[in-house]
């Protein structure tokens, strides 16, 4: 099984890295791109969840060496084995369903409020699926071979609503700085409409979120260390 888990590792930190660099050769040659616009590509919630992705597995890839060669009660491989199961847990799977379930769904209503049809001759096909298709069944795979112990709920649900502020504030931000919406379905909608859409989204969110909580209950019986666990190893 660490075997296992080290080649899905490298293989998915191989593939997310090469989807990045690709999402900036093909935007960076191509004007009529909203990412030549104030915030660049950083303002969109696809290309954060790709670098969220790609450092998520690289962390994976580095635990997965630094336990070969030290123990697993190695202070640091401990703290960095801690690390990633919190991203996993509160951004990298719940953010991952999200980006892949949001933008199909508003993309088969009216693509053109989120996915205008002028972008096909911008990025390929392939490039669409890699940044907003593949992202569930890599972080499926993930959940399914790899364990992870989630935190408590306080504070998983905690660093998903700072995340999640954080992003519509930077939203807001953008469309204050440069009069301009991140996308364009958000243009659409009056100030309750827009309160809707955040709030909802937020929740579908944290249900992605205990959706995942679930799931590792139901593949690996319990989704966090119980209290006597964690009292031994901090003795």
């Amino acid at each position: 099984m660490a075997a296992l888990g080290i080649v899905l590792h490298l293989a998915f930190l191989a593939w997310s890295v090469f989807a990045v660099w690709q999402n900036l050769e093909v935007t960076s040659s191509n004007l009529s791109h909203g990412t030549h616009t104030y915030g660049g590509r950083w303002k969109y919630l696809t290309f954060l969840n790709q670098i969220l992705q790609t450092a998520f597995f690289g962390i994976c890839v580095l635990c997965d060496l630094l336990q070969l060669c030290l123990s697993n009660r190695n202070r640091f491989c401990s703290v960095l084995t801690r690390l990633k199961d919190c991203i996993f847990a509160t951004l990298a799977f719940p953010l991952g369903v999200f980006v892949f379930t949001s933008f199909w769904s508003i993309y088969a209503y009216d693509r053109e409020l989120v996915y205008p049809k002028h972008l096909d001759s911008v990025i390929p096909l392939w490039l669409n699926h890699a940044m907003h298709t593949f992202i569930l069944p890599l972080v499926l795979i993930e959940l399914f071979v790899c364990s992870h112990h989630y935190p408590s709920k306080k504070n998983g649900v905690g660093v998903l609503l700072v995340f999640a502020i954080a992003y519509v504030s930077w939203v807001h931000w953008v469309h204050y700085a440069a009069d301009i919406w991140v996308y364009p379905i958000l243009a659409k909608l009056d100030a309750v409409g827009m309160l809707v859409f955040f709030a909802s989204s937020f929740f579908i969110m944290l249900a992605f979120y205990w959706l995942g909580e679930w799931l590792t209950r139901l593949r690996w019986g319990s989704g966090r260390p119980s209290k006597k666990k964690r009292k031994k190893k901090s003795n």
